[in-house]
């Protein structure tokens, strides 16, 4: 069982305040556990955050964090959205994660 931190990613770009949040927790479940977005098996889904518009995905299996990011894009779709999203999907990391998702949020 690797440490919880090396399968989990920082996903940003989430649309804040459309949907109901434990239905936004089910899309980003449902999204990263799909074989055509390199998804697998999600242990956990942290929605909200305290970063607006913030998850962070937690995998049964290291190596599906290493797919994960090797996808190009990652787009958000729901027929209850109304329209895709796109996110940025950023490897976890306990030391610098506030100052990814700093730069991520609030570009510079």
């Amino acid at each position: 069982q690797a440490a919880k931190s090396a399968r989990t990613v920082v996903i940003a770009g989430i649309p804040d305040g459309l949907l109901h949040d434990d239905v936004m927790t089910d899309i980003l479940m449902i999204h990263f556990q799909m074989s055509k977005n390199n998804g697998g098996d999600v242990e956990e889904v942290m929605y909200p955050t305290m970063k607006k518009g913030v998850a962070y995905v937690t995998f049964e299996d290291e190596e599906v964090v290493e797919s994960v990011l090797k996808k190009d894009e990652h787009r958000l779709e729901d027929k209850r959205l109304s329209r895709y999203y796109p996110l940025k999907v950023t490897r976890y990391c306990e030391n610098v994660s506030s100052f990814i998702i700093y730069l991520v949020v609030l570009p510079l």
